[in-house]
Parts: C-alpha cells; structure tokens; sequence
C-alpha cells in the first residue's frame, strides 16, 4: 500500500532523511541473509550514545545476539508470534537498563562529586534506569534507521527469563528485543494510522 505524505516545510532536515527516519520507516517483520556488521553497529551506536538522559546517567546496555547458539537461548523466551522472524534476523539487540549505572556517575558527570548518592535506593533508582534507558531506546531505533537498516522492536518476551539468561548479574532490566537487518520484501504490514497534532497537543 502507498501512503502519501505532507512534507513539513519548517524543518531543517532535508526530506530524505525525514523519509528514511520517520515516514518511510517502518518496523520490520521480515529480513534478508544480509550480515549486519559489527561497523554497522559501532557506527550506530556512535549516533545513540548522544541521547539526552538525566544527569547524563546512560544506563543502557546492549546484548547483540548473531549466533545460532546464542538465538536457541533467546528464542524460547519469546512470544510465539516472535520467534519465526527473530530466528532469520541477522541481529538481535537486547536493551536493558542497568539498575547500577549511578557507579558510572563519577566519570559521566564529574562536575557533581555527590552525583552518585543520590541515587542510594534502588528502587527508586531501578525507575530511573528503565525511564532513562527508555529514551536511549528510541534513539536506537533511529540509529538503526539511519544506517539504512530495519528495526523490528519487540516487547513480547519473558523479560526475566532474558535477564537470566543474557544479564546473569541479576542488576539489568530487559526492556525491549531489536530485530535488526535488511528488510525482504514484504517485510511489513500495512501502515496503520497516526493521532492528528491537535488530538494531542495542547498549547497554553
């Protein structure tokens, strides 16, 4: 299906790349046998790492999953609907946040020496990651994009069960499973449609 779309005029980035980002993107259910490389995933993540984050506190972490072995231990933990299109991906991307990353607050933000007592509870600190690491996750998305590949993100899977199986140190919450690869043809659904600027936005 053609979906056509307004081009806004007001924005600095030019239509191709809004294109590539935004509109045309789409979340993939389908991939080739094309290898993601890990240049392709350092380059990407030199885009996600300037994601903005409370105190510059970057609790994301990532587990890339590319072999048969290590997919036959993610594979069952995920939604039935999900496992068919993450067996033939080329890569997957576990994100999670990490419940400790007031350890790193030393060195990511420097100027505060109380920086990382703040953050003595944990489970107040637990919320903060995931909120945190939430936000790195789009950013993901779009760094996928950018590299001119297909993100297929998932959030139907046993979170615990990848926890322990991938984060064994018990101190990372598994937030959501990335596909990532070159899209096959007829690698997605029919688009589905989008909320109008002024059913949620409200000016005041």
């Amino acid at each position: 299906m053609t979906t056509s779309f307004e081009v806004p005029t007001a924005l600095t980035l030019d239509s191709a790349a809004q294109d590539l980002l935004f509109r045309e993107a789409r979340s993939a259910n389908a991939f080739t046998d094309e290898p993601v490389t890990d240049e392709q995933l350092r380059a990407i993540y030199a885009l996600v790492k300037w994601a903005p984050t409370s105190m510059n506190n970057q609790p994301l972490r990532i587990v890339v999953v590319r072999s048969e072995e290590a997919k036959a231990r993610l594979l069952p933990h995920l939604a039935e609907g999900n496992r068919a299109k993450t067996a033939a991906a080329p890569a997957v991307a576990l994100l999670a946040a990490d419940v400790d990353f007031h350890d790193e607050l030393p060195r990511l933000f420097p100027h505060f020496p109380g920086a990382r007592d703040l953050f003595a509870d944990e489970a107040a600190r637990a919320g903060v990651a995931e909120l945190n690491a939430s936000l790195q996750v789009g950013y993901t998305i779009l760094g996928i994009r950018a590299a001119g590949l297909a993100a297929g993100p998932m959030t139907g899977f046993d979170a615990e069960g990848i926890a322990a199986e991938f984060f064994p140190d018990g101190r990372h919450r598994v937030l959501v499973a990335v596909n990532i690869g070159t899209p096959a043809e007829n690698a997605w659904f029919d688009r589905l449609p989008r909320l109008d600027y002024d059913e949620v936005v409200t000016t005041l």
